[in-house]
């Protein structure tokens, strides 16, 4: 059985990083997936492929692998430079602009 610890990253749908704190540890699938012929449905036998564990930190995770005897590869987050603008959002609605507004 095999793990994959990460950091997950923020979704598309919003600009602040709620969901994207703290470690998850995703089991890889043991056996491929099947399309039924009839409903077209996506299955699976490997019911360890569902389970996502959530932990604060990476050691918190690393220490639950270990401890249950599970082999576990960690990718680490890449993370980006924050984009902080001198005026942020105010400046879009400055009485003072020197350029013209073009939204």
């Amino acid at each position: 059985m095999r793990a994959r610890i990460y950091q997950p990253s923020k979704t598309a749908m919003q600009s602040g990083t709620a969901k994207a704190r703290g470690w998850v540890l995703d089991f890889a699938h043991a056996s491929a997936r099947e399309v039924d012929p009839l409903m077209g449905w996506t299955s699976s036998d490997d019911t360890q492929a569902q389970v996502r564990l959530q932990f604060d930190t990476l050691e918190a995770a690393e220490t639950y692998a270990k401890a249950k005897g599970i082999e576990y590869d960690v990718q680490l987050p890449k993370n980006r430079k924050p984009l902080i603008r001198a005026g942020g959002y105010g400046e879009n609605f400055a009485t003072n602009r020197r350029g013209v507004w073009t939204h």
